[in-house]
């Protein structure tokens, strides 16, 4: 893995393509060029959606066809058994990419500008986060 890499999690409907479940909607604007220049940059994409069994494939193999292989579908790692109880629902990710972010979903260039800036400008300003507490205070 590249130093200062990211793990991101990636939703289907409503922010790679438009939500058209079960269908598969028309792919939003810029979503493929900026998820394989994600790739380019070294970061590990995970699709994390609402999706399952064939319906998570088709979305995948939709990706696929539109240049973008996710390193793991609906999991932390390829390979991992989410029906297991012992394994935690929630996926292990730096970042989720998400149409029901609070506030939206920001559009892909965006979301771009804000996963490339600076690793240690990102790592500050969450550090600052973290000092100020919840609703800033601590």
């Amino acid at each position: 893995m590249i130093p200062n890499s990211l793990l991101i999690a990636v939703d289907f409907d409503g922010t790679v393509v438009e939500d058209a479940y079960p269908e598969i909607g028309k792919p939003k604007l810029f979503a493929f060029e900026t998820l394989k220049q994600l790739q380019k940059d070294g970061h590990r994409l995970i699709l994390w959606t609402y999706r399952n069994g064939r319906y998570a494939d088709k979305a995948a193999e939709f990706c696929k066809e539109n240049g973008v292989e996710f390193y793991a579908v609906n999991a932390s790692f390829p390979g991992e058994d989410r029906m297991d109880r012992n394994v935690p629902r929630k996926i292990n990710a730096d970042i989720f990419i998400d149409d029901r972010n609070v506030g939206g979903f920001p559009g892909w260039g965006e979301v771009y500008q804000m996963i490339s800036k600076q690793p240690m400008e990102m790592a500050e300003a969450h550090k600052k986060r973290r000092k100020k507490g919840f609703f800033g205070r601590r």
